[in-house]
C-alpha cells in the first residue's frame, strides 16, 4: 500500500511537472519559434499547396487565398488543411508528410460541393464551420457524411466543450438592431441552449449598445459600439467554457452545461487610436470603394447605389473624427496544449503579438506576459492558423524569402 501512494504521488508529480513546461516558457520572457526541420521536410509544397497562388477573392489588392487556409490537429498529431473555396483537405501524417488530398462524400456517396472549412472534432467525427444557411456538415474520418447540424443565426467561432457538445458564438441582424451570442449545442439531438448574449440597436447607420439579456440570472457586461474584433471569443479549458469580450475585457467562465460560475477583468490598460490614425483608415477606406466604382463603371455598370451610399457614409465619418478611439483589450485568444489561454493585445506595431498569459485557477488569473518571435517565418496569429499539440504549435505560416511558393505546415518547437 505504501508503494502504492509513493508512486501515485509520483505520477500527480510528474503530471505537474509536465503541466508547466509551456507556462515556464513564458515566465521567461519572449519565446522563440524554432520549426522542427525533419517535420514535413520532403514535401513538394508548390504541389501541396498549389492554391495558395489563386486570386478568385481579392485579386485587386494581391491577396492570395493561401491566408484563408486552416488547419486542425487530430488526436495522433496527424493534421487536416482546409482549402477554404476550393472544397477538398489535405491529410498529413504525424511526421508532416503530405499524404493525399480527400473530398466530403454525401450520403449517397458523391462528392459534396461548396463544403467549408473543417473547424473542429466532436464525437469521433470531422464538423466544418456553420455556412451563410446555418449549417455544419459532420463527416467521419474518411470523409463519409455522418449528420447536418443546424442553427437560425449566423455563426463565426465554435469549439468541442465535450463529446457530445459544442459551444458557438454567433449573431442576428435585423433591420434595426443586431443581437450576439453564445450557445451550447447538442451534437446528438441538435438543441441549443443560449446561455450569453447583447443587443444592439442601429442609430444613424451605426449599431450601438442599447441593453443586454441575461438567462437564469447571468450577469452581463455592458457592450461597447460594434466592430471588427469586438465580437465575443470562446475557449474551452479545465472543463470550463471561457467567454472573453475584447471590448470590454470581461471573461466570464462556464461550466459545461452552460452554468455560470464567475467573472474576471483583463488587467492590462486599453490602448487608443489616435485621430491621425483613425483619419488615415478611413481615407483608405475611400479609395477602396473609389477603386471598386472605377472597376464597375470600366466593366459598364452604371448603377450601384450601395457603393454610392457607402462613399457618403465614409466621407462623413472623416469629417466627425475629433477624438481618440478606444482599442479592444485583445485580438486573439489562443489555448496552448497545457490548457493556459493566451490573450493577445491589439498590436501597435506591425508584427507586435505580446499575449497575457491566463491559466484557470483559484477562479481565473494573469500569470505573465510574453510575445513570439520567429526568425524563419511571418507570423499570422490565429486559432485557424496555430494550433498547439503536445507542447509544440502546428502552424500555416509563409517562409521568409522563399523561393517559390512560400506556404508551409509547419511545426513549431516553443522555447526560449
Amino acid at each position: 500500500m505504501k508503494k502504492y501512494f509513493v508512486f501515485l504521488s509520483f505520477m500527480l508529480l510528474m503530471h505537474n511537472v509536465l503541466a508547466q513546461v509551456l507556462l515556464d516558457v513564458y515566465k521567461k520572457g519572449t519565446v522563440k519559434l524554432v520549426p522542427d526541420s525533419e517535420y514535413g521536410k520532403d514535401n513538394q509544397w508548390d504541389k501541396v499547396f498549389e492554391s495558395y497562388y489563386d486570386t478568385l477573392y481579392n485579386a485587386h489588392i494581391k491577396s492570395p487565398i493561401g491566408v484563408r487556409k486552416s488547419l486542425v490537429v487530430m488526436p495522433d498529431g496527424s493534421v487536416v488543411v482546409s482549402h477554404r473555396y476550393k472544397d477538398f483537405y489535405s491529410l498529413f501524417d504525424p511526421a508532416g508528410k503530405f499524404v493525399k488530398e480527400f473530398n466530403l462524400k454525401g450520403s449517397s456517396g458523391k462528392k459534396l460541393k461548396e463544403v467549408d472549412q473543417i473547424q473542429g472534432i466532436i464525437n469521433n467525427n470531422f464538423y466544418t464551420d456553420f455556412d451563410n444557411m446555418g449549417k455544419s456538415i459532420c463527416f467521419d474520418f474518411n470523409g463519409n457524411y455522418v449528420k447536418t447540424l443546424s442553427v437560425d443565426y449566423m455563426v463565426f467561432q465554435s469549439v468541442p466543450i465535450s463529446n457530445n457538445k459544442i459551444a458557438v458564438a454567433g449573431w442576428v441582424i435585423w433591420k434595426d438592431r443586431q443581437r450576439d451570442l453564445v450557445a451550447i449545442i447538442d451534437y446528438k439531438t441538435n438543441e441549443h441552449k443560449i446561455i450569453w448574449d447583447y443587443f444592439y440597436v442601429t442609430k444613424g447607420g451605426n449599431f450601438v449598445y442599447t441593453e443586454s439579456h441575461g438567462f437564469k440570472g447571468t450577469p452581463i457586461p455592458k457592450g461597447v459600439p460594434i466592430g471588427e474584433g469586438l465580437r465575443p471569443q470562446i475557449a474551452f479549458v479545465n472543463n470550463r467554457l471561457i467567454i472573453a469580450i475584447p471590448g470590454s475585457g470581461d471573461i466570464l467562465i462556464y461550466d459545461v452545461n452552460g452554468k455560470f460560475i464567475s467573472k474576471e477583468k483583463a488587467e492590462w490598460e486599453p490602448k487608443y487610436i489616435s485621430v491621425q490614425e483613425q483619419k488615415e483608415s478611413k481615407e483608405k477606406a475611400i479609395e477602396r470603394v473609389l477603386y471598386d466604382i472605377e472597376h464597375k463603371e470600366k466593366k459598364g455598370y452604371r448603377f450601384f447605389p450601395d457603393l454610392a451610399t457607402q462613399l457618403k457614409d465614409l466621407k462623413a465619418e472623416l469629417e466627425n473624427i475629433t477624438t481618440p478611439k478606444p482599442l479592444p483589450m485583445f485580438s486573439n485568444v489562443l489555448k496552448d496544449s497545457d490548457g493556459n489561454l493566451l490573450f493577445f493585445e491589439m498590436a501597435e506595431t506591425e508584427g507586435g503579438n505580446k499575449f497575457n498569459v491566463w491559466i484557470y485557477q483559484e477562479g481565473g488569473k494573469f500569470v505573465c506576459q510574453s510575445s513570439f518571435v520567429c526568425d524563419d517565418f511571418d507570423l499570422i496569429i490565429t486559432p485557424s492558423k496555430m494550433v498547439f499539440h503536445n507542447g509544440y504549435i502546428y502552424s500555416l505560416q509563409t517562409l521568409k524569402n522563399a523561393k517559390g511558393n512560400p506556404l508551409r505546415l509547419v511545426r513549431f518547437k516553443v522555447t526560449n
